[in-house]
C-alpha cells in the first residue's frame, strides 16, 4: 500500500496567511529571503530541517501541526476519481495522499509501513511519521538522512521549544550540541532539551536512520 506525502509548503502558506502574517514578514523572523519561502509554500522547493523548524517557530506552531490531525484532515479531505486529497477549501494543510490510503488511518493507533505520512526534506532528510496519540504534543517519527543529508546545508545550528530523544539504528550520524559533537553508532542514543542549538549531518556512505520523538511543551 503507498505511503502518504505530505504536501508542507501549502500548509505553511495555509498557517501563515491564517495569523496574518506576510510572506515577507515571515522571511524577515526566519531569516531568508521572501523568493525563498514562496519556493517553499509553492512547493519549488523542500525547507531543511532547520529551516522548517524556524518557519514553524515564527508561526507559533509545532512541526506536529504541519502533519496535521488525520481525522480532522479526514473531516476536510476532499477526493476526486480516487485520486490524491486536495487542500481543503478553507485553506488548512490536507496531506496529499495516494489511491488506496485513508487519510483517517495514517495517524493510529496501528500504523503499517505502507500507511505512513512522509515528509521529504532539503539536503538528503526524510521523516515518517509513525503515529499520534490525539491531543499529545509528542512528534513520533522515524528519521532518515541520506549519506551526506544534514539539517542545514549552511551549518546552522537550530532551536525550538521542547525535548528531543534519538535512538539509530543504523548508519552513523553526527548530532552537534552547543560546542560539542558526538558521533552516534547504531545502538547509541541522545536526550537534550531542544533549546539547546544542535545540528545532525551523515558524513558516512550508508543512510543514518533512527527513531526520534520530539516533545513539544507540556510533553505528551
Amino acid at each position: 500500500m503507498p505511503a502518504a506525502f505530505l504536501q508542507i509548503g501549502a500548509r505553511i502558506r495555509a498557517e501563515r496567511v491564517r495569523r496574518g502574517i506576510s510572506l515577507r514578514g515571515l522571511a524577515r523572523g526566519v531569516g531568508l529571503s521572501p523568493s525563498l519561502i514562496s519556493q517553499i509554500e509553492t512547493g519549488k522547493c523542500q525547507p531543511s530541517v532547520s529551516t522548517l523548524y524556524a518557519i514553524t517557530t515564527v508561526l507559533g506552531v509545532s512541526v506536529q501541526d504541519v502533519f496535521g490531525d488525520g481525522a480532522d484532515a479526514a473531516a476536510r479531505a476532499q477526493t476526486a476519481g480516487g485520486g490524491p486529497v486536495a487542500l481543503a477549501a478553507d485553506g488548512a494543510g490536507v496531506p496529499v495522499v495516494s489511491p488506496g490510503v485513508s487519510v483517517g488511518e495514517v495517524a493510529g493507533p496501528v500504523v503499517c509501513p505502507g500507511q505512513r505520512e512522509i515528509l521529504e526534506l532539503d539536503s538528503g532528510v526524510t521523516w515518517q511519521r509513525l503515529g499520534h496519540v490525539p491531543g499529545s504534543n509528542v512528534d513520533f517519527l522515524m528519521v532518515t538522512y541520506a549519506p551526506g543529508g544534514c539539517s542545514s546545508e549552511e551549518g546552522r545550528l537550530m532551536d525550538h521549544p521542547g525535548t528531543e530523544y534519538g535512538y539509530l539504528v543504523q548508519g552513523e550520524l553526527v548530532v552537534t550540541l552547543g560546542f560539542r559533537s558526538h558521533r552516534l553508532t547504531p545502538g547509541d542514543a541522545v536526550s537534550f532539551a531542544s533549546a539547546t542549538p544542535h545540528s545532525y549531518r551523515n558524513e558516512g556512505t550508508v543512510p543514518a536512520v533512527g527513531i526520534w520523538f520530539v516533545a513539544g511543551p507540556g510533553g505528551a
